[in-house]
């Protein structure tokens, strides 16, 4: 017998990422990168992460938010596969599907208890800045790694492999950008684009701008065989 369930989120996560595109399609691409979880108001006591110390690496069980009202269909065209072979919903970790729950093993750096708020920062995490998480659980490497695990269509991690280059006008916004934001900026983007954002249909159009917005920059870069260039970064 079916059942509706009604679920609500335990907390917030404040990301670098400020829009879809761009973000690495699986978790722990990118892990220079950090986001913050913060627990909302019912799930704050200290009581409620005793223990979760003590791990190095959590499961985030979280809500594709912007895919909510578009709904899903049975099979879809994974980016992996070049956008031209369909699959079943269930056989890709499409955000479009009949119950938009997403799940990530991100590494867990710090806990922050103070003045009522509880708060988690962690790196790996492939989230949309203020995605609602549903649910955290610890990561056990006894159970969760398994070695003889195969999946013949996805079998390696596939990195681009070109050098990057920027320009003197990105150079110059990456110095500034770090010392604003004190992070390492040009590992981030480097990191990111090695994840090849680019839509699987486009790949062959080497002389193509794309955009991505990471914390308040806007990334311009393009792609060829040779090298990736990043032309220009604004805030």
């Amino acid at each position: 017998m079916s059942e509706a369930f009604e679920m609500q989120p335990i907390g917030i996560i404040s990301s670098p990422y400020k829009e879809k595109f761009g973000i690495p399609r699986q978790p722990g691409l990118a892990n220079s990168l950090t986001s913050t979880i913060q627990l909302l108001p019912d799930y704050c006591a200290p009581d409620i992460i005793r223990g979760l110390e003590g791990c190095s690496h959590i499961w985030l069980i979280f809500i594709f938010s912007e895919c909510i009202d578009k709904g899903w269909t049975p099979t879809v065209r994974p980016p992996r596969l070049g956008g031209n072979k369909r699959l079943g919903v269930f056989a890709t970790r499409s955000p479009f599907r009949p119950n938009p729950i997403g799940l990530s093993p991100v590494k867990l750096h710090s806990i922050c208890v103070k003045s009522g708020t509880v708060e988690l920062s962690i790196s790996g995490a492939d989230l949309l800045d203020g995605t609602p998480i549903l649910d955290i659980k610890p990561y056990l490497p006894y159970s969760d790694i398994v070695s003889e695990a195969s999946f013949d269509i996805a079998d390696k991690i596939e990195l681009l492999t070109q050098e990057v280059f920027y320009s003197e006008q990105a150079m110059a916004a990456l110095t500034e950008a770090e010392q604003r934001l004190e992070q390492p900026v040009k590992r981030q983007i480097t990191e990111l684009l090695k994840c090849d954002p680019r839509p699987a249909y486009k790949k062959n159009t080497p002389d193509k701008s794309y955009g991505i917005r990471l914390y308040d920059l806007n990334i311009r870069f393009s792609i060829s065989d040779q090298h990736i260039l990043v032309d220009s970064i604004h805030a």
